[in-house]
This record gives structure tokens, C-alpha cells and sequence, in this order.
């Protein structure tokens, strides 16, 4: 079940809402939540649910252990649940990718099976989510909570559990206990939901259509039909993403929870280190905070930096997947970010803003080609008709049956959103009493026209799955 989807629009959330605001008491509130979470998560595969509710179990059980021991024992009861958790994520993601790899060190006759399991829905980001609950458990930043269905309530929230935010327990555990609901955190988180599901409706779905001629059904693309499918896809993962984001974070607003914001206009960066600033950034901090400054960070020296940068964007790329060309993805972002501790860094500082602009779109747009590439051969095709050396010959009959008007006018649209967000006039002849009223009016009227948009697109459309899933 997908928040653009029918079932969800017109069925699950309106049910969800009645329900939660129909139930007295925060406790019981929590309980309707944990019962819809897991009707939820159970719509892709009752599976997946059994592997949902053991790393839910073992986690309060481990959260409550390291809490009441002392000395070593917590760190080794620390150790060993954070093995378990990553053990989990490697058997059902990598356990194939892992297999095929080694088979290739291995003769003929000592070959391993390459078994690839069914991947749990969301299993990256509650295991991420499970990490960092015992980590800032150890550190002492939180406390384990000895309410199991709070515990269940935090991992399984719906908004979140197939494709973040990810949500740290010690910024989320007293809202979990105690918060309350007003009719205005109830129409901005609304509000937040409608940006959402327009980008994704509205936006990323119209230009996926270009992206999937290029990719899947195109063999040497031109000059043009290359950078149209990269350009293409930048917007696409970037408002589906976005999208799926801000209705995350609209519906913890509604129900008096906050999740953190995780994109800031990142196609607008000056910089790879800034871009990850405002990329993903809920991500880009749980690598930072329980990995890359674990490792040492940048006190050890520039090489030892170096190093700790590579093995941060090494493992964010092999979350994203279990690929030669997510490791590629990752390694690319990394070795543009020691660059930028380099003499590149303060050229950059010193350039033109327009100068910069362009340089992390380059390096954003040709990384996204190993992302979304299936394989690394496709992705050097990519690259070879983004150089021109497939020809500049036509656009295909097929990307010029996609490339319709309205898609152009979306497309061109788009960019300036991304990059620098919706511009914010403001009438100096009104008062400020004046300027509020006449905001209020426009927002409600525009909100209605975007989300009567997205209905009638909805509708009308075919099932299009948010591209974080499969993460």
C-alpha cells in the first residue's frame, strides 16, 4: 500500500484518522496506531511481518538488558544487537550478492548456493531505527523503555516504516508518551501531506515515464536522450522521494509527532558536502553520528579522513542495494567529498555561485546514472551517450511519444523548485494583518486545487510504487 494509492487515500486514512481521534487517552491512541501500522506493513506480504515483529521483540528485550547492566557487559550486549540487527539485513539483502562474489574466487566445484530471499519491506530503515534506539540507549541519551507497545509503536509507525525519515528514538521518545493534538497541527500537517503526494503525483510520476524509455528500453542512447533520461530521473527520485517525505511528516504533525525534515533543496547545494547537508538528511546524519564519527571522523589527519569518508559513502551505497553500481554511487559521492578537503574545496569557495551550481549538478546528475542503472554496463552505455559518443542523432519514437508539452512545462518547472524552493512575495503595501489573511486564503485555495489534482490523477493512473521501497 502506497500513500498515492486509492486504497490509502480513500480507505485506510480516513479510517485511520476517525479511528485516532475518535480514541480517548494517548495510550489508547498508540494502540490504534500500532493496530493500523501493522495492517499496514502486513499489505505487502504477512512475511514480512513475522520479520518485523522478531527485531521489534529482540530490540526491547536488548534495550532493557544494556540499560540495567554495567561494566563490559553493556558494551558486549551492545555488540552482540547490533550484529544480530545487521545479520538480519545481510541475510535477506546481500546474502545473494555475497554468494555471487565469492563464487567467482572459487573453483567450479566448490561453488556456494546464491539464494535471494523475498526483502522485507522497509527492513533498512527499521533496522537502522533499531540501531540507533540501543546505541543512544548505551550512550545514555535515552533510556529503554519498558512499554512494549510504545517500543512496537516507534519502530512500525506507518508514516515512517517503509521509507523513513529515520527517526531517532531520543528525539521522538517524550512525544511517544506525551503529546497532544490542536485543530491547527491537524490542518498543517494536512497541508504538508497535499505538497507531498503532489510531488509525487503531480511531478515525479509525469516524468517517469521519460525515465523508464531511457533506462529499460533504450540501447545507445544519443547525446539528447541520455542527459533527457538523467535530468529526467534527478527530478523523479528527488520529488518521489521528497514527496513521500513531507507526507511522512505531515501525518506525524497531524497525529502531534515530529519527524525530522530530510531534504532542503539539495539540487541548490554549492557544494557535495553541502548537497549531502540537504540530501536525505535524516541518512546522511545516522551515518555520521554511528559511523563516520565512531571511526574517527576528521581528528586523525587527512588521510585517516580520507578513509573514514570512503567507508561512510562504501556503506551508504551498499545500503541503497546489493549492486556493483550502488557501491560505484557511493564511492563517486565519497571521492568528491575528500576532493573538497582538497585545493578543490577553496576554489569552489572562491568561484561564482553560478559556478558551483554547475559543478554539483554535474557530479549529482552523472552519479545518478550508477543508481539507477540494473547493471554496469548499462550505466557506461549511459555515459557514453551522455559524451556524445553514441551520436546526437533523434530523439527515439518512443521518448518523443513521452515527451509530451505538458511533461516539458513540468520539467522545466521543476528545476528552479528543487534547486531553490517556491519564491515567497511579500507585499510591503499590505499590513502584516493583511498579508496573513490574504496567505491564508491562497494556501487553502491553492492546497484544494493540488489535492483535487492529485485525485483525479490518482484515479486515472496505474500503480506507481514509491522508488525507496525496494531500499
Amino acid at each position: 500500500m502506497v500513500f498515492s494509492s486509492v486504497t490509502f487515500l480513500f480507505y485506510f486514512l480516513p479510517a485511520f484518522l476517525i479511528c485516532y481521534f475518535a480514541t480517548p487517552g494517548l495510550r489508547a491512541r498508540n494502540l490504534v496506531l500500532l493496530a493500523f501500522s501493522l495492517v499496514f506493513y502486513a499489505w505487502g506480504g504477512l512475511a514480512n511481518v513475522l520479520v518485523l515483529a522478531v527485531s521489534i521483540v529482540a530490540n526491547y528485550l536488548f534495550a532493557l538488558l544494556i540499560d540495567t547492566r554495567t561494566g563490559p557487559w553493556r558494551l558486549r550486549m551492545l555488540g552482540l544487537a547490533v550484529a544480530l540487527n545487521l545479520s538480519g539485513l545481510i541475510a535477506f539483502k546481500y546474502a545473494g550478492f555475497l554468494a555471487e562474489n565469492i563464487n567467482l574466487l572459487l573453483p567450479a566445484g566448490a561453488q556456494l548456493p546464491v539464494v535471494h530471499l523475498p526483502l522485507p519491506l522497509g527492513i533498512s530503515f527499521f533496522t537502522f531505527h533499531a540501531i540507533s534506539y540501543l546505541v543512544d540507549i548505551y550512550r545514555g541519551k535515552a533510556r529503554a523503555n519498558g512499554r512494549f507497545e510504545e517500543i512496537a509503536v516507534y519502530i512500525t509507525m506507518f508514516p515512517q516504516l517503509v521509507a523513513g525519515p529515520i527517526v531517532r528514538y531520543s528525539t521522538i521518545a517524550h512525544r511517544i508518551r506525551a503529546r497532544r493534538t490542536t485543530l491547527g497541527r491537524v490542518s498543517a500537517g494536512l497541508r504538508i501531506f497535499v505538497i507531498g503526494l503532489s510531488w509525487k503525483v503531480l511531478i515525479a510520476d509525469e516524468v517517469a515515464p521519460l525515465v523508464s524509455v531511457v533506462f529499460d528500453n533504450t540501447t545507445a542512447p544519443s547525446l539528447g536522450e541520455a542527459w533527457i533520461g538523467v535530468c529526467a530521473y534527478a527530478l523523479q527520485i528527488y520529488f518521489d522521494f521528497g514527496g513521500y517525505s513531507n507526507m511522512a511528516i505531515g501525518l506525524a504533525i497531524a497525529m502531534g509527532l515530529k519527524f525530522p525534515r530530510n531534504f532542503n533543496l539539495p539540487y541548490g547545494a554549492l557544494s557535495i558536502t553541502d548537497f549531502w547537508r540537504r540530501w536525505h538528511m535524516s541518512l546522511s546524519s545516522w551515518f555520521r553520528d554511528y559511523v563516520y564519527i565512531p571511526l574517527g571522523g576528521n581528528r586523525r589527519g587527512h588521510v585517516y579522513t580520507a578513509l573514514n569518508l570512503w567507508t561512510v559513502f562504501l556503506l551508504c551505497g551498499l545500503w541503497h542495494g546489493a549492486s556493483w553500481t550502488f557501491v560505484i554511487w557511493g564511492v563517486h559521492h565519497g571521492t568528491f567529498l575528500v576532493l573538497e578537503r582538497t585545493r578543490l574545496g577553496a576554489a569552489l569557495r572562491a568561484a561564482p555561485r553560478l559556478v558551483n551550481h554547475a559543478y554539483v549538478l554535474l557530479v549529482v546528475l552523472t552519479s545518478w546514472v550508477w543508481f539507477r542503472a540494473e547493471s554496469l554496463p548499462q550505466a557506461l552505455d549511459l555515459f557514453a551517450g551522455l559524451a556524445g559518443l553514441n551520436g546526437v542523432g533523434p530523439l527515439s519514437v518512443n521518448l518523443l511519444a513521452d515527451l509530451e508539452p505538458v511533461t516539458i512545462v513540468i520539467m522545466v518547472l521543476a528545476w528552479p523548485l528543487a534547486m531553490f524552493g517556491l519564491p515567497q512575495p511579500r507585499p510591503k503595501h499590505l499590513s502584516e494583518r493583511a498579508r496573513r489573511t490574504l496567505f491564508g486564503i491562497t494556501d487553502t485555495v491553492v492546497m484544494a486545487l493540488l489535492f483535487a489534482l492529485c485525485i483525479l490523477s490518482v484515479g486515472a493512473a496505474t500503480y506507481s510504487p514509491f522508488l525507496y521501497f525496494r531500499f
